[in-house]
């Protein structure tokens, strides 16, 4: 992979990085503009070859997000936005990619819930639905300590998962 594509979506990850902590949402137009220009640049880079790396990098980080969107751990922002990502780096980077992010990511959560002294109503919660998922098969869900899912904006965490990728790619 050329160290110019992974550069080429920097400007792309601060804008979304910007709306997302801004709005708490990536818009449509951003994502389709970095997944549009990852596709192009690709295919001017590395010809036909570059085109189906980018192909699989998109469909691997839509694929990897859409089922942690199903069960509501990423917005639909960041399902496209990986999508996007993944017409860049391709597709080994993108899986990196997710794999620190969601690393940071409940890192990040953890240091919002200890900020907020929840841990102990979180931890009985997250145990008791656990208990009864086992007893009863039912699903599981993670509230918050006052009954809403924990947010945050996600580009917290892969901006600098973004960083280490590009440090062990």
């Amino acid at each position: 992979m050329s160290e110019w594509l992974f550069w080429g979506a920097v400007p792309f990850l601060a804008a979304a990085f910007i709306t997302d902590i801004r709005h708490m949402r990536i818009p449509n137009a951003l994502s389709l503009a970095m997944l549009g220009t990852g596709l192009l640049f690709q295919m001017l880079f590395c010809g036909w070859k570059g085109l189906f790396i980018a192909a699989c990098g998109a469909g691997t980080g839509f694929l990897v997000l859409l089922i942690l969107y199903l069960i509501r751990a990423v917005g639909g922002g960041d399902v496209k936005l990986f999508a996007a990502i993944g017409a860049w780096i391709g597709a080994l980077p993108t899986l990196q990619l997710l794999v620190y992010s969601v690393f940071i990511g409940a890192i990040i959560g953890w240091i919002i819930v200890l900020s907020r002294r929840e841990t102990g109503k979180r931890l009985r919660s997250l145990l008791s639905r656990s208990a009864g998922m086992l007893l009863h098969g039912g699903q599981v869900q993670l509230p918050a300590a006052g009954g809403d899912l924990l947010r945050f904006p996600f580009m917290l965490a892969v901006v600098p998962a973004y960083i280490c990728t590009y440090i062990y790619v």
